[in-house]
């Protein structure tokens, strides 16, 4: 089971840069919870890790940004919690996750808590550089990875000022092979999203072609929309071999064996213009990890700084590349698939 996104309300961005950030983040969480159908017990986990995240955010990071994700596997329903920051970071993230730990004076019981609240936590940091959270809160437990070690995880957020984004993803599996989508509805606000839901939903309902033909259904099924550059993926872990097809400005490339190779997108415009769609097949070897993301991350960049990232969970590795690369003028989409057990 692999999250995917679910609707429009789906996602959320929270700056936390004073005591009412705190406040924001908890009450945007809770509406995330009461569409994604979390129980009051689950809703009352995602509360206590989204409190304590946003108030280390205050104490700890010089402020920050809380991303919050509804997310499904199966028919598992869930929230993550992305908590960034660019403060002091953390010597030793170990230590720190014991109870009764405190740099700041407080109790030491932020981090514990978020470990004991949510189903799964990791935390990735460097000295001076600033700290990434991660949590997830499930409806029940689910599985963090397919039978072939596969994972995946994503970091999504609306232009500051919008409430639903026209950047998206998903992810589904389809007879041993892992299909990935990421979309980029043109400009920003009501219609952008309306774009990037009709074609999350075509490709949802595919049942078989390859990329190239999903492509083609997405491009002939937007004609009535704004139009969207969309990338998908097709990852066969049992022949080493990912198929790629893009259509407009969707990046992505494959990190493995200290290389990145980056796949090729055309020119065009899902749902207007699309003078060439085709599908290219590259190798996927064990260990490899994949960044799939809209125009809103920088297209320069690069995981060469942020020692043991790339093995970590791939929400996280999202997660720095958005705190690092984003735009912050844009929409903004970044996927990650990981070959890496957990």
């Amino acid at each position: 089971m692999f999250p995917s996104p679910v609707g429009d309300s789906r996602e959320a961005a929270v700056p936390v840069g004073e005591a009412s950030g705190v406040a924001a983040a908890r009450r945007a969480a809770a509406e995330l919870c009461r569409h994604a159908g979390l129980d009051e017990i689950a809703a009352g986990r995602v509360a206590i890790v989204v409190t304590e995240a946003a108030t280390n955010l205050l104490k700890h990071g010089a402020g920050g940004e809380i991303l919050l994700q509804r997310l499904e596997a199966g028919p598992v329903v869930g929230l993550e919690v992305l908590s960034l920051d660019r403060g002091r970071g953390i010597p030793d993230v170990r230590t720190a996750l014991r109870d009764g730990y405190s740099t700041a004076g407080s109790t030491g019981t932020g981090l514990g808590a978020i470990g004991r609240q949510a189903d799964v936590c990791e935390i990735y940091s460097l000295p001076g550089r600033g700290t990434a959270l991660l949590a997830q809160v499930w409806a029940t437990p689910a599985r963090p990875a397919g039978p072939d070690g596969l994972r995946a995880g994503a970091a999504a957020a609306p232009r500051h000022g919008e409430t639903v984004s026209g950047d998206g993803w998903l992810v589904a599996r389809r007879d041993g092979v892992l299909l990935t989508l990421v979309v980029d509805g043109l400009g920003h606000g009501p219609l952008a999203a309306e774009a990037r839901r009709q074609a999350i939903r075509i490709v949802r309902d595919s049942r078989d072609g390859g990329p190239a033909e999903i492509v083609a259904a997405v491009h002939a099924g937007l004609r009535a929309t704004r139009g969207a550059a969309v990338a998908v993926s097709a990852i066969d872990p049992a022949r080493g071999r990912l198929r790629f097809s893009g259509l407009g400005n969707i990046g992505a490339a494959v990190l493995a064996d200290g290389h990145v190779r980056r796949l090729v997108s055309h020119n065009g415009t899902a749902g207007h213009y699309a003078r060439k769609i085709e599908e290219y097949t590259y190798p996927w070897p064990a260990g490899a990890l994949l960044v799939q993301h809209t125009d809103g991350l920088v297209s320069q960049w690069t995981l060469e700084s942020y020692p043991g990232l790339a093995v970590r969970h791939p929400s996280l590795v999202a997660g720095v590349l958005y705190r690092d690369f984003k735009r912050g003028s844009d929409d903004v989409a970044v996927l990650v698939v990981s070959a890496t057990a957990p």
